[in-house]
């Protein structure tokens, strides 16, 4: 493995050296090289939301290595190309405790006017919600390793045709695939739809969006499946059910058994069904941004039912509009966020009565009872814990072991002396299992995070971080850990002269 950290390490500095002309593409390169340590395991937000790529056991050594190249920018002239390309591939390297080589990234998409396609991993956060400082998206957070999709997608805000740009849409449709490797329901599949309005100009001060997203895990077959959920441990997979799958509907063929055997689960819904729709609104003052959110989660029919409203996702989002003024402490922005997932319809099931139909179970399933996970770590919000990461002297249960939480969440983004940038994240919540196996004590926990940057000139320019993270509680192992790293970005080619602009970066 340090060969591997020796390899990557200079075939980028070779390359980043050369000058390599695709005429007015942009090719950008990052490599970091880092050390983990902690007390115990990996405290919770130097871990959570790191695209499933921080180890939960530690000490670790670490080096992440990408390059990526986006869409050609508009030239001077104000032209951009209707068709056009680009890539992303990104490699992590942990050598410790916890030993791994993982492909967060590897994708390739193109772009004809305004709609991409693209094939592979790519990390993603789904939702109306602040993406830099959040807690996490409700059912896609960027808690695990991307899932590798095929996707169609409006992935911006684009004005339809003769509104004058005050109404926008954007959307995305994908087909992808769950990993085999321990899991109890293998070869099931993933689709995944979203679509999310505007109402307003860009250049409005005041803005409304609305919108909902669509998950479905379907297909599969498992030996630990009982009769009652499945036909010898096969669910339906066939084809001629994928309109069911996207359009939620009950199984249009109880009777055909010619084309997939099927049981009476399917009489409801074909595959897990889950979500959310969300609602937001955006005001820019003099000085600041407001971004207000509200997220309804569905995991079965009580949002329908109008029984699960407490549940949800609620925040706000402040950003400073101005620059840097040079002072000794410059905010950029906070982020308050609070999460709900405790009414789940209520704790009765009761299937002939809707106002009844409860313990909606968030991120569990009877079928897909690896839950919704990807490769151990929840898809969703951090908040809901599978059973690997929660101490173990709380009540064990297989996949989502925690999903009835209260949890409040504070995220704060500053500059330092005008040089530093310092991030923290602070979270604490009230955690009560499941309706079927709670947690009677009702344990409390409280999670916390210190980042800082700081540029410094080695290696031509690079920049120096410092994470220090801890956990106290009674839902998780107490425990205080850091990460140090040091990371060098730039743009392939010494001939490349122009301004580049890179989204800002979660954590490490």
């Amino acid at each position: 493995m340090r060969f591997v950290f020796l390899w990557i390490w200079c075939g980028l500095f070779i390359i980043a050296n050369c000058t390599v002309v695709y005429g007015q593409r942009v090719n950008q390169y990052q490599l970091e090289i880092g050390g983990l340590a902690s007390s115990d395991q990996t405290p919770f937000w130097l871990r959570a939301n790191q695209y499933g790529t921080v180890p939960l056991k530690n000490p670790a050594s670490r080096l992440n290595a990408g390059l990526r190249s986006d869409y050609r920018p508009t030239d001077s002239t104000g032209y951009r190309p209707k068709i056009d390309w680009g890539y992303g591939f990104n490699v992590v390297a942990n050598v410790g405790a916890t030993s791994q080589f993982l492909v967060p990234e590897a994708y390739l998409k193109g772009r004809l006017g305004a709609f991409e396609l693209y094939v592979g991993r790519r990390k993603e956060v789904i939702g109306l919600v602040d993406t830099l400082l959040t807690s996490g998206s409700y059912i896609w957070s960027g808690n695990t390793l991307p899932i590798p999709k095929i996707q169609l997608s409006l992935p911006v805000f684009t004005a339809v045709p003769f509104t004058k740009g005050v109404i926008s849409v954007m959307g995305t449709f994908s087909h992808g695939w769950f990993e085999n490797s321990d899991r109890l329901v293998k070869s099931s599949y993933l689709h995944q739809s979203s679509f999310y309005g505007r109402l307003g100009k860009p250049s409005w001060r005041v803005r409304l969006y609305s919108g909902f997203n669509h998950q479905v895990m379907w297909a599969g077959h498992s030996d630990y499946l009982n009769s009652s959920v499945s036909t010898n441990g096969n669910l339906p997979s066939n084809i001629k059910y994928y309109p069911s799958v996207i359009l939620g509907t009950r199984n249009p063929y109880p009777d055909d058994q010619s084309i997939q055997t099927i049981s009476h689960f399917e009489e409801n819904r074909v595959g897990n069904h889950l979500g959310s729709v969300d609602f937001a609104i955006e005001v820019s003052l003099n000085r600041w941004n407001l971004f207000a959110y509200r997220q309804f989660v569905y995991d079965d029919g009580s949002l329908f039912y109008g029984t699960n409203l407490d549940d949800g996702l609620n925040g706000l989002r402040i950003r400073n509009r101005d620059q840097p003024t040079g002072s000794a402490f410059f905010l950029k922005q906070v982020t308050f966020e609070y999460l709900f997932t405790g009414s789940q319809g209520g704790d009765l099931f009761i299937l002939d009565d809707p106002k009844r139909r409860g313990r909606d179970d968030y991120f569990n399933n009877s079928q897909y009872i690896d839950g919704w996970t990807y490769f151990g770590r929840t898809i969703g919000t951090p908040f809901l814990t599978p059973q690997q990461e929660v101490s173990t002297s709380l009540p064990p249960r297989y996949g989502i072991a925690n999903n009835r939480v209260s949890a409040f969440h504070m995220g704060l983004s500053a500059l330092v002396f005008d040089k530093v940038d310092v991030t923290a994240r602070l979270s604490f919540s009230r955690n009560a299992g499941t309706y079927a196996i709670p947690y009677l004590t009702i344990p409390s926990q409280f999670s916390g995070l210190v980042t800082a940057s700081l540029p410094i000139s080695l290696l031509g320019g690079a920049v120096l971080n410092g994470s220090l993270g801890f956990d106290s509680g009674k839902l998780l192992p107490n425990s205080i850990g850091a990460y140090v790293g040091l990371r060098k970005t730039g743009v392939l080619g010494g001939s490349h002269k122009r301004q580049v602009i890179v989204s800002p970066r979660r954590g490490f």
